[in-house]
């Protein structure tokens, strides 16, 4: 008996050693889709998969220096970026940028916010929410004579690259004034660190807004806005509207699947839908297998999981590339 429970125990602390920890750190934006793979991951495999939700700039920095195995980022690196961090590059879902609001008696997808009026917002040149300009498109709410709170991120941040990048798209004022970044010199806003401090202020602030990832605006109930396509056209924030966006995507293993996705044409196209990425560094190949191992097992396992949160899962094709992409850089 004292013999089978010695091999018993030996057995485990053999199962402990062999199992794999791996440390991840950045992008905010999806925190929860990682989250949610993680937990999974390890109840089929054992391996622990720690991600850290500190901001897009945060991973960049920690990749670069090596503090983790792998960083995380919604602004995808250059060429020249790449070749500084030494480091590979691949997507790993999409998601989508919303504007949420708390507006008494507005409800979910009853506000309709022209592009050009969200400039002006975060531009500061309109400053209440019965603003004629916001009026003349919702003619059948009451709206407050109050002043609109806008929220936005404190930290290096790649959904605010994502959504400046939008903003300069559809405005040359912002352009010129204010450009497109992971950190800027906001004209306006009360400042909240990571999505999930921007999902935090909105649902405490009356009359706000404020960007954030879709997904955590789903998981807190939070009103979101119905804007414009490129072309003009009304466009609710739902599933398939992300998706016709998602899919005008263009990857290329040549460049480190570099896409910006803001803005995509197409009449039902969400005009605020980014891609998230993975940094591994190349110096590290036996680190990097293990984390792909973790990656490959999502895109064979993890569709659901993370579309029930509010994501577009990459398609077929595009995770083959990544595999491609994999075995081409000696990881497969």
């Amino acid at each position: 008996m004292l013999r089978k429970s010695i091999a018993s125990l030996m057995l485990c602390s053999m199962a402990l050693i062999a199992a794999d920890k791996i440390n991840g750190a950045g992008a905010s934006f999806p925190a929860p889709a990682y989250f949610s793979w993680a937990y999974s991951y390890e109840q089929e495999s054992s391996n622990q998969i720690n991600y850290q939700s500190i901001g897009s700039g945060g991973g960049v920095k920690q990749i670069t220096s090596r503090i983790v195995d792998f960083g995380a980022t919604d602004e995808p690196l250059d060429k020249k970026g790449i070749a500084e961090a030494k480091v590979l590059q691949f997507p790993s879902l999409v998601g989508s940028i919303v504007l949420a609001y708390n507006i008494e008696g507005i409800k979910d997808s009853e506000l309709k916010l022209k592009n050009e009026v969200v400039a002006d917002i975060y531009l500061g040149k309109i400053t209440k929410w019965n603003d004629a300009k916001i009026a003349k498109d919702n003619p059948n709410l009451k709206l407050p004579n109050s002043a609109i709170t806008v929220v936005r991120r404190s930290d290096g941040s790649g959904t605010t690259y994502n959504f400046t990048s939008f903003l300069a798209g559809i405005s040359k004022e912002w352009t010129n004034s204010y450009g497109i970044g992971k950190a800027i010199d906001w004209p306006v806003g009360i400042a909240a660190k990571g999505n999930e401090g921007v999902t935090s202020m909105i649902a405490q602030t009356p009359n706000s807004i404020g960007y954030l990832e879709n997904a955590y605006a789903l998981k807190n109930d939070l009103a979101r806005a119905v804007l414009t396509t490129k072309s003009g056209k009304w466009v609710e924030p739902n599933d398939n509207n992300f998706k016709s966006a998602a899919k005008m995507a263009k990857w290329s293993k040549a460049d480190n699947f570099y896409q910006i996705l803001v803005l995509q044409e197409g009449d039902n196209a969400y005009p605020i839908v980014a891609a998230t990425f993975i940094l591994l560094p190349t110096d590290k190949p036996d680190m990097n297998k293990k984390i792909i191992n973790f990656f490959n097992w999502a895109f064979d396992k993890g569709d659901d999981m993370i579309a029930k949160l509010g994501y577009v899962p990459l398609p077929l094709e595009t995770k083959n590339l990544i595999r491609e992409y994999w075995k081409d850089n000696g990881l497969k």
